[in-house]
């Protein structure tokens, strides 16, 4: 019996010595290759990558121009997009996008009652001749600001959202800044022309697709005609296209002397939005013109690819020093890609895997990487996971094992001695 113990002893240490083994090197990186073919559908995010200039001359009349699809943040079509210009009032797209978050975020709600301010009555420009002490809810001034571009309307918003005018500008340019909206300052939430209130047509595409990640606001800018004041108060959109363009959606027009004519415009077509920005154009007939081309031209030559049906085969991964001999690997791939028409078949899949890893390895730690490509282009990437943990093999769980093992050894020859 005691020669039994010795040799359990020393089998044991010597399972612990080759378990606890020495830190491995960095293995090779294998690298498989899948080519796939992929459906059309819509939604998720890729990168923002604009052109300094158009690849297309669409003989726009803008000083500036950004076509962007709404669902990745893809600039597909740039014209002076990060010059800095006035914008009028499609200063309002930020104004609308904090008041759309403080509604979701409970901070605001639709029937809340808002009182206007002597400030805010004093605006200026497009407005519904509010008065000091008058009283609307949220609901009544968003229609008023989205619909009629009312100044007077936006101001007594911000006050009542941030405090003061002041507060609610600092934090539009706050937002702008977590944007990276890097062209853009705001003086005042109305587009009113004031030295300094600047931005480009590609910030204003950044802020216009945010704003309509709040689908309620669609409610607002798809408004051809309404009223305020019981009736009494005719509002009509600034934004013909509601009325011109199939698909069209929003989003905000604005004409100053110093910013020209000016429009965020943006159009869905099967289950794809287009973002199309035009600032500095020389009339209103021409702003409208200028965003015609530009939504035709990305409906024309894009469309969205679905990654979500790429599931490429992932093979297991031997563990060094680990309870586990091998994991195996998942990828969660999710969202859509855009592509020009008839592109989406040619994305290629890459899957990067190591040869072998060395444990501890978690649940859900990233050991991978699937990096899809359109010719020289990345256009998405995604981590591998592992499946399981494969803790690393210790003293104590080398003897549970062995434990474990002779105890199933001394069952199995029991039943046969039996």
């Amino acid at each position: 019996m005691n020669k039994m113990k010795k040799k359990i002893i020393a089998l044991s240490l010597l399972l612990a010595v080759l378990f606890a083994a020495a830190p491995v090197a960095p293995s090779a990186r294998t690298v498989y290759a899948y080519g796939e073919t992929l459906p059309p559908a819509n939604a998720a995010a890729v990168s923002q990558t604009p052109s300094s200039e158009p690849k297309h001359n669409l003989d726009l009349t803008a000083k500036a121009a950004a076509l962007m699809n709404a669902e990745t943040g893809q600039i597909v079509y740039a014209l002076n997009a990060q010059e800095r210009l006035p914008e009028a009032s499609i200063t309002k797209v930020m104004t609308m996008l904090l008041v759309f978050e403080a509604i979701d975020a409970g901070k605001l709600t639709l029937d809340e009652t808002v009182t206007c301010s002597e400030y805010a009555a004093s605006m200026g420009g497009s407005q519904i001749w509010l008065e000091p002490g008058e009283q609307m809810t949220v609901h009544e001034l968003i229609k008023a600001a989205l619909v009629g571009s009312a100044n007077d309307a936006c101001v007594a918003l911000g006050e009542h959202l941030a405090g003061s005018n002041d507060a609610f500008v600092a934090m539009m340019n706050d937002r702008a800044e977590q944007l990276g909206m890097s062209s853009t300052f705001y003086c005042n939430c109305t587009g009113l022309d004031a030295e300094g209130h600047v931005t480009s047509a590609q910030d204003i595409a950044v802020a216009s697709a945010e704003l309509l990640r709040h689908e309620a606001v669609t409610d607002y800018t798809r408004i051809w005609m309404d009223t305020l004041r019981g009736g009494t108060l005719q509002l009509t959109n600034t934004n013909k296209l509601i009325k011109q363009y199939n698909g069209a959606i929003g989003l905000k027009t604005g004409t100053t002397s110093q910013a020209g004519c000016c429009i965020s415009a943006a159009a869905q077509r099967d289950g794809m939005t287009m973002i199309a920005v035009i600032l500095g154009a020389p009339n209103s007939k021409s702003r409208f013109a200028d965003a015609k081309k530009l939504l035709d031209y990305g409906f024309a030559n894009w469309e969205l690819t679905d990654i979500s049906a790429i599931q490429p085969e992932l093979p297991d991964i031997p563990v060094t020093g680990g309870m586990e001999k091998q994991i195996g690997a998942f990828v969660q791939m999710e969202g859509k890609v855009l592509t020009e028409k008839g592109k989406g078949k040619d994305i290629s899949v890459k899957v990067e895997l190591p040869e072998s890893l060395e444990a501890p390895v978690a649940l859900g730690q990233p050991i991978g990487t699937v990096r899809l490509s359109l010719g020289s282009e990345t256009v998405g990437e995604f981590d591998i996971l592992a499946d399981r943990d494969a803790p690393k093999v210790t003293f104590g769980a080398a003897m549970r094992e062995l434990w474990k093992g002779m105890v199933g050894n001394a069952e199995f020859v029991m039943r046969n001695a039996e």
